[in-house]
C-alpha cells in the first residue's frame, strides 16, 4: 500500500485540506506537500513524531502509519543497498575539519583526502551527526529551542520543525550542505581525536545544548561475570523475608559474585545486601557536601573478602531472630 495515497484519500474522506493537515502537524504546508507527492521519502518513525500526529488528525487507528511507513522505506533500502556510497559534499567535509582541534586539522586532513569517504572520515561524521541528533531530538517539542535555532537561519517555527524531522531523518550518505548550516555549524565547538585508541570528544554550544562536553572511547570490558544459575542466589530472590527491598543495583552486584566450588546459601547473600547498606563499611568521601550521610552504596567501592568463604550454618541467624 502507498503511504501518500492512503493520507491523500483520507485527506478527501474527511473534507480536509492539506493547509490543516500542515498546521495539525506543526509542520509547513510545502512539507506536506513534498511528502504527498512523493519528492520526499516518508521519514523513518523513531526519528519523527508527524505519524502520530496525522493518525490522530485523520482518525486513522494508533500505529497504522507507523507501520506502513516503515516497510515502504524498507523496500527502499533494499534498492540503496546496491550503490556504493557517495563521498560527502565539499562543503559538508569542510564543515567537519573546520570544526578539528587546530593541532591535529592538517594530520587528519590527510587521512580524509586519502579515500573519498573512508573508515575515519565516517566514524568522525557519524558521531558528530550522533550528538547533534541526540540534542535535536531532546529538543523537538521545545518551542523556545526552535525558535531560538530558527533565528541564526532566519526561519519560522514551522520552518524549523520541518528542518528538524528531515534532519532526524537523515544519515551520513545523505547528509546536506543545508543539515549542516542549520544544526552541525551552530551546536558544535570543536572535536578531537586520539588517533592512537580512536577516543573521540566533542565539545557543544553552552547556549543551546545541555552537557557541554561528550566523550567517546573504545574500552575493553571484562566478560559478564553473572552468576543467575547459582541455587542460593535463586533461593534468595524466592524468599521474600530476604530479598524484599532489594534495589537493581544491589541485585546486580549480588549476580556477579563468582564462587569456585562453593556454593552459598540465601543467608549469605542476605548478609552481603545488608553490607551495603552499613555506612561502616565505606568511607564518605571528602567530595560528597556536607548534607550526605549514607554510603555510597557502589558496589565497585566494596571489598569483599568473605566472598569466597561463605558463613558456616552453626553461626548463622538473621538479625530479626529466625
Amino acid at each position: 500500500m502507498d503511504l501518500p495515497l492512503i493520507i491523500r484519500q483520507r485527506l478527501e474522506q474527511l473534507g480536509h485540506d492539506q493547509r490543516e493537515l500542515a498546521v495539525a502537524t506543526q509542520v509547513t504546508e510545502s512539507y506536506i506537500s513534498q511528502l504527498l507527492t512523493r519528492r520526499k521519502a516518508p521519514p523513518a518513525p523513531e526519528r519523527t513524531d508527524i505519524y502520530g500526529k496525522i493518525e490522530e488528525f485523520l482518525k486513522f487507528r494508533s500505529g497504522e502509519l507507523t507501520k506502513l511507513a516503515e516497510l515502504q522505506r524498507r523496500e527502499e533500502l533494499l534498492r540503496k543497498l546496491v550503490d556504493p556510497p557517495a563521498p560527502l559534499f565539499k562543503e559538508v567535509r569542510e564543515l567537519v575539519l573546520c570544526k578539528c582541534n587546530p593541532h591535529q586539522r592538517t594530520q587528519i586532513e590527510t587521512i580524509f583526502e586519502k579515500q573519498p569517504f573512508g573508515e575515519l572520515e565516517r566514524m568522525v561524521t557519524q558521531k558528530l551527526l550522533d550528538v547533534v541528533k541526540e540534542v535535536a531530538r531532546q529538543e523537538l517539542e521545545s518551542e523556545g529551542w526552535l525558535r531560538m535555532v530558527g533565528r541564526l537561519s532566519k526561519r519560522t517555527y514551522a520552518q524549523m520543525r520541518v528542518l528538524i524531522l528531515e534532519f532526524l531523518d537523515t544519515d551520513i550518505f545523505n547528509i546536506s550542505i543545508e543539515n549542516c548550516a542549520s544544526f552541525l555549524d551552530p551546536l558544535i565547538e570543536s572535536w578531537d581525536i586520539d588517533l592512537a585508541t580512536f577516543g573521540l570528544e566533542v565539545v557543544l554550544n553552552r547556549r543551546m545544548a545541555h552537557g557541554h562536553t561528550k566523550r567517546f572511547a573504545f574500552v575493553e570490558k571484562p566478560p559478564d561475570a553473572t552468576c543467575p544459575d547459582e541455587p542460593g542466589l535463586k533461593e534468595f530472590f524466592q524468599d521474600a523475608s530476604l530479598s524484599a527491598g532489594a534495589t537493581q543495583e544491589e541485585i546486580e552486584f549480588l549476580k556477579r559474585l563468582i564462587f569456585k566450588g562453593k556454593h552459598p546459601t540465601p543467608l549469605f547473600y542476605y548478609r552481603e545486601m545488608q553490607n551495603l547498606r552499613d555506612p561502616l563499611h565505606f568511607h564518605i568521601q571528602a567530595a560528597e557536601g556536607p548534607g550526605t550521610t549514607g554510603p555510597a552504596h557502589s558496589p565497585e567501592h566494596a571489598v569483599h573478602t568473605k566472598a569466597a568463604h561463605p558463613p558456616s550454618r552453626r553461626n548463622a541467624h538473621l538479625d530479626d531472630g529466625h
